[in-house]
């Protein structure tokens, strides 16, 4: 090959390569808020969703957001997801980059004799070598890229199971404190009305002070629960929107559709038994077990001698041509890869009994909520039984006391023994469905229910 050929080659080469290359683009950086201020318009494409209970239900936030819609309107929006997304987009890019086989090295050299006395001619030499050590450890390079990016997308998957359940916890919390919240204003009501009476009375002088002073402490901590509540609804809804990613100002319109039908436990102890193929963080976890495998396998290869072959083509200052093959070999006497080997060794054993912790404390998990539930259950059904005698009693107190058959304070006592019955209904319901939410997560789709005769 003469002069000519090697420059045309050289220059065809650098043409191709130079047409294969990514062209930089700048991604200035925006100093706007892109939170939403308002949802009205906004559509979610329920084909992008992972989890089909959410795929399944309409969205349609023109008539108020309901629990579930709540929960899809998170995971298209949520700006803790879009990262994440952006993350796993790198893993992705890892493995595409794991699965490129390494470019050959060229050399080239020219050597200009400065005696101009004597007869020399100019020379060059021309190499090309290549990393034969690379092509041993492609193969298990790649599974363990490929296998990380498969874990990227679990760990995303996960992700969005953890915001779904958060949006609909706070859905749910956010409606029990507003339910609450306009108990309290009631018992507030029943309690100013009584002071009211109470100072009436201390007026014409049939009371004492301290019986007017306890009407007073009690309206004050009624008073006191109210700026508690209105506290933490508030928080709430900021918590909710930030989840959502609109703007702290915007107020949604919440539809309470909360069920608690029955739980069927023996179905669910069922599904339990099959966790570790339903769990997104299980199986993100066993694929960054075989990941670490690859990567195992990889470091017991390379212990083996690095092998490098070049080619080349020179010609000294004497006019000779010569042709060269050459060949690099490691020699594997004090190193051999041995730390390495040792470091990803412990890392897999790691690895494997963290997918053994993880996987019992699933188990664990789920039967301690099983438990909670027969309790917060049995719970809520004798809160309901004397919300409802409370009810009666309360009832009839109030046309006693408009027929003036008892005071005040009786009816009082009654009508808010009444509320406080009703608040702690409330509160019992909400622990009950965070429980169930957490359920939800915990096993992944809907929660098989027992159907009543």
């Amino acid at each position: 090959m003469n002069r000519r050929s090697i420059v045309l080659t050289l220059l065809s080469g650098f043409c191709i390569g130079l047409s294969a290359c990514t062209i930089y683009k700048p991604l200035p950086l925006n100093q706007d808020s892109l939170f939403l201020n308002d949802v009205s318009h906004v559509s979610v494409d329920r084909s992008a969703l992972s989890l089909p209970e959410l795929r399944d239900h309409p969205f349609d936030p023109s008539d108020g957001l309901d629990m579930t819609e709540v929960a899809m309107l998170a995971v298209a929006n949520s700006p803790d997801l879009r990262i994440a997304r952006d993350q796993t987009k790198i893993s992705h890019a890892q493995a595409f980059a794991a699965g490129l086989l390494p470019d050959p090295q060229l050399a080239l050299s020219r050597d200009i004799p400065v005696n101009k006395e004597l007869d020399l001619t100019k020379a060059f030499s021309v190499g090309l070598s290549y990393d034969l050590g690379a092509l041993i450890s492609y193969a298990s390079n790649r599974k363990a890229a490929e296998e990380a990016a498969h874990q990227a997308d679990l760990d995303l998957l996960w992700q969005e199971w953890q915001i779904v359940a958060q949006a609909r916890l706070l859905f749910s919390r956010l409606l029990t404190q507003q339910k609450v919240m306009a108990l309290l204003q009631s018992s507030r009501s029943i309690s100013a009305a009584r002071y009211e009476q109470m100072q009436r009375a201390l007026a014409r002088g049939n009371v004492t002070a301290d019986t007017a002073n306890t009407d007073l402490a009690t309206l004050q901590t009624t008073q006191t629960s109210l700026h508690d509540m209105e506290q933490q609804i508030q928080k709430s809804r900021n918590d909710l929107n930030a989840l959502l990613g609109l703007k702290a100002e915007v107020e949604l319109k919440l539809v309470d559709d909360e069920q608690l039908p029955q739980l069927d436990v023996s179905a669910v102890q069922q599904a339990l038994q099959h966790l570790d193929s339903r769990r997104p963080d299980l199986l993100a976890l066993h694929a960054g077990y075989e990941s670490q495998e690859a990567k195992f396998r990889q470091a017991v290869l390379a212990q083996f001698p690095a092998l490098n072959l070049s080619l080349g083509r020179a010609r000294d200052t004497s006019d000779i041509y010569t042709k060269n093959l050459g060949l690099t070999l490691s020699l594997p006497i004090f190193n051999r890869n041995r730390g390495n080997i040792a470091i990803e060794q412990a890392t897999r054993q790691r690895l494997h009994d963290e997918y053994q912790l993880r996987l019992n404390a699933a188990e664990n998990e789920v039967n301690g909520i099983l438990m909670t539930q027969e309790i917060l259950e049995r719970q809520l059904d004798e809160a309901s039984q004397g919300e409802v005698v409370l009810k009666q009693a309360a009832t009839h107190a109030e046309s006693a006391y408009q027929s003036r058959a008892i005071d005040s304070l009786a009816y009082s006592n009654l009508r808010n023994a009444w509320l406080a019955k009703q608040v702690e209904i409330a509160n019992l319901r909400q622990t009950l469905i965070e429980q169930r939410i957490a359920l939800l997560t915990l096993m992944g789709g809907e929660l098989p229910t027992a159907h009543k005769d």
